[in-house]
């Protein structure tokens, strides 16, 4: 009987004594979690906070907006309208089929339109569905040919057949918004203007001259930023650049000379190498997009509709 309580004695201490090591263990460990959880969020505290990046103020965006020019100017000293035309009638018509397609397929498209129409008179008079053929590799074909039989009309009836050199007049005619009139007034009549299409504004907001996404706003706002005397050029330069290395989808920014200058930096490809092998038409080695390119174009011309 003895015998038998001294060992539920002993059995009990051991009971005992292993509950309050396991006590002290969850106790130390509970302890070493805390001091961890403690230290880290101590460490955390003392992290100094980053700085936000400092504002650009409207002068010194100014002054890298004219720097920028400047240097597209040397980059591209032969910028110039990339649509084929001997006359302003042949512009207008050009820039009217260019949208949506590229001035590549409008230039392999307007020597047979062209030849068919050459005044304004001969497409008033054209058999829509002839002139729709003609035209259907530029796409949108149908509403083009409503758009070109409308102007022409239009410049036979108001304008003795003679192409106006006023955007209050150009935007008149069937088709032709500012856009339009602003490349006609331009290069056909050496009035300056700001052409705002898709490459144009899709890089002065990346180089954060504007957040506008409404043409007719961006143009105010670049208008502002520049003299009058620079509109015409600096379209030409910034929309050539879009089209050579500053894409829509995949920049070329390891490949960009003005990387410098640009706060979208490395929105694109930014390894020179791979850069490189984005760039288009004579920066990549390439045609160019016009038939009967400027004398001092350094690319070669592109092939006319069909061959090659």
């Amino acid at each position: 009987m003895k015998a038998a309580k001294a060992a539920t004695t002993a059995e009990a201490a051991t009971t005992a004594k292993a509950a309050t090591t396991a006590t002290k263990a969850k106790a130390g460990t509970e302890s070493k979690a805390a001091a961890t959880t403690a230290k880290g969020a101590t460490k955390a505290k003392a992290a100094p906070p980053r700085k936000a990046p400092k504002a650009e103020s409207h002068l010194a965006m100014v002054r890298r907006a004219r720097r920028i020019n400047r240097e597209l100017a040397e980059i591209y000293p032969y910028a110039h309208p990339e649509l084929d035309f001997r006359n302003p009638f042949e512009l207008l018509v050009a820039t009217v089929l260019s949208a949506q397609t590229t001035d590549l397929r409008v230039n392999q498209t307007t020597p047979a339109l062209f030849a068919a129409y050459p005044t304004p008179e001969d497409m008033a008079a054209a058999v829509p569905e002839e002139m729709e053929e003609i035209i259907r590799p530029t796409g949108f074909f149908r509403a083009k040919t409503k758009s070109l039989l409308g102007l022409s009309a239009a410049l036979r009836d108001e304008f003795g057949g003679e192409v106006p050199g006023r955007l209050e007049d150009l935007v008149k005619l069937p088709g032709v918004g500012r856009k339009t009139a602003n490349v006609v007034l331009g290069n056909a009549f050496g009035v300056p203007g700001i052409t705002v299409d898709t490459h144009f504004g899709r890089l002065v907001r990346r180089w954060k001259w504007t957040d506008e996404e409404d043409p007719v706003k961006v143009e105010a706002v670049v208008a502002g930023i520049f003299p009058k005397s620079e509109w015409t050029m600096l379209s030409h330069r910034v929309v050539f650049h879009g089209r050579r290395i500053c894409h829509a989808r995949k920049p070329a920014c390891g490949a960009c000379p003005i990387a410098p200058l640009c706060p979208s930096y490395g929105e694109g490809e930014t390894d020179p190498e791979k850069a490189g092998k984005l760039l288009k038409y004579e920066m990549g080695g390439y045609p160019g997009q016009r038939l009967s390119p400027p004398a001092d174009y350094p690319g070669k011309p592109a092939p006319a509709l069909g061959a090659g």
